[in-house]
């Protein structure tokens, strides 16, 4: 991690399920660690075990305020992820994507440091070409339900570019496709929670739509990996990059995958499906496998396993 020159490194997001694996992988690497978080999805217990250590330091602050720190890296995570909570207040999640993103570049202009940020697969909305490559702009709703975050994240991006274009700044760009395992939230809306928490309780497995609709899920070590690798590749290599796994399977499946995982006794129900959501969702890893060497290793079967065990232990 060029442990020489780079020492403190702000993680906005960091409490939340995403950021708080990537503030435990930079501790391990002997970095310091400045975790900022509101708390709107983030939570306390994901970190707590990293507040007695001396290299790690919690800020609870909005990112939609300005930020004033001195650090070496940056990486952006802010921003709720789950339909579920995105929706729940889509005002403050675009302010969230635009003007965080807005603050965050600012401070790594000041501090002339290199800053990443974490866009999404949503940027293709409900995509019309499958796999998915970085060079495919996307088909997108402007004014539907998932815009606050589907937009929000492509403006980010944009915000990025042109920030790298007009100041010379440092910048990734990550496109994170479905990631799960632990410290997920058991009610935030995402698939494999609630499949996984639905059938620890014999609930009802809820699939929205006919369940064909297919996705591609990333274990969370496997994208903390990806995101790394993506922020120490060259300079001159900003992304996007797609970070995600490959292997495509239908809601239909991974449903009946997680009550034989888990061996429940909880019935499949169909519910209508939500507005704009896509079809399809599948990652061309061609450009992160060529340019950082980085390609997924945990299975989906071990990777249900391993967020099974969490969800058991955590209810």
């Amino acid at each position: 991690m060029g442990k020489d020159t780079v020492n403190r490194i702000l993680v906005t997001g960091g409490a939340g399920f995403i950021g708080s694996h990537l503030c435990n992988r930079l501790i391990e690497d002997g970095n310091e660690v400045l975790c900022m978080d509101n708390f709107y999805t983030g939570r306390r217990a994901n970190i707590a075990h990293l507040l007695t250590n001396p290299r790690f330091e919690l800020l609870r602050h909005d990112i939609c305020f300005p930020l004033y720190v001195e650090v070496d890296e940056i990486y952006n995570l802010a921003c709720p992820a789950s339909p579920e909570r995105y929706q729940f207040d889509p005002v403050q999640t675009t302010k969230t994507c635009v003007h965080g993103s807005i603050n965050v570049l600012g401070l790594a202009k000041r501090l002339k440091v290199k800053v990443l940020q974490a866009s999404t697969s949503e940027v293709y909305g409900d995509p019309e070409e499958h796999p998915q490559t970085e060079s495919y702009w996307g088909k997108v709703n402007p004014v539907g339900p998932r815009s606050c975050y589907d937009e929000g994240k492509r403006c980010a991006e944009t915000l990025f570019m042109d920030y790298r274009k007009q100041h010379n700044m440092k910048i990734k760009i990550a496109r994170i496709f479905n990631t799960y395992g632990p410290n997920m939230l058991s009610n935030d809306g995402r698939v494999v929670s609630n499949f996984v928490v639905q059938a620890l309780a014999d609930r009802d497995i809820t699939v929205y739509g006919d369940g064909t609709q297919t996705r591609s899920f990333c274990y969370i070590d496997d994208l903390i990996e990806g995101m790394l690798l993506l922020m120490d590749s060259p300079d001159d290599f900003t992304g996007p990059v797609n970070l995600g796994n490959p292997a495509n399977i239908t809601i239909q499946a991974l449903a009946e995958k997680v009550l034989d995982l888990t061996g429940s006794g909880s019935k499949i129900i169909k519910k209508p499906l939500p507005g704009d959501d896509p079809a399809n969702r599948q990652p061309d890893i061609s450009l992160a496998k060529g340019t950082l060497g980085w390609a997924p290793s945990v299975g989906l079967e071990e990777g249900l396993l391993r967020t099974i065990e969490y969800f058991r232990k955590s209810l």
